[in-house]
């Protein structure tokens, strides 16, 4: 799978560089563009929703507006774990596909790190892993004191084929049921 033209130069690492959420997901660290984050809660009750795929938890009500959440561990296909004392939610903004108003969204993680600030020169472009692995969700990595961490593009991982994007959008607008003729 072809990378993001971006990130497949030492210029494009450069345009990546600024703040992360760093997190973690098991033993390994991510991060993700601070500008993407709106908050961060503890984890609550999800309501399950029928016919999602196994990585859509459901919904939450957080002050009033629903928002769909998933769990990071199930999309990258990680072995389940018990959910820990640090495990939360973080919420991010998505950009709406049809071009609208954006999506609030919520990411089950086990702990948040930190906030990095990250330069250019601490971001490598995703490494090419060579034969067909999937690396589409890969802005690149970085090296924060000695560790790497592996930096997302949220919006791609919650806009993988739009259907859950506008699942979400459509759920926040209630349906009028038909009436029986």
């Amino acid at each position: 799978m072809s990378n993001n033209l971006a990130t497949s130069t030492p210029a494009g690492t450069a345009a990546l560089a600024g703040r992360y959420l760093t997190f973690m997901l098991g033993t390994d660290s991510y991060g993700l563009p601070v500008l993407n984050v709106r908050e961060i809660i503890r984890l609550c009750p999800i309501t399950p929703v029928p016919r999602m795929p196994e990585y859509v938890k459901g919904v939450i009500n957080l002050r009033g507006t629903v928002i769909a959440v998933i769990d990071l561990r199930a999309k990258f296909e990680m072995p389940a774990s018990t959910l820990g004392d640090r495990c939360c939610i973080i919420i991010v903004q998505i950009r709406s596909l049809s071009g609208g108003a954006s999506t609030l969204m919520g990411a089950v993680v086990d702990a948040v790190e930190e906030v990095a600030n990250l330069a250019g020169a601490d971001i490598e472009p995703t490494p090419d892993f060579g034969g067909t692995l999937d690396t589409r969700y890969m802005l690149g990595v970085a090296t924060i004191r000695g560790g790497v961490k592996t930096l997302l593009d949220i919006e791609k991982i919650f806009q993988e084929d739009g259907s859950l994007a506008m699942s979400a959008a459509s759920n926040s607008t209630p349906a009028v049921p038909a009436k029986a003729s």
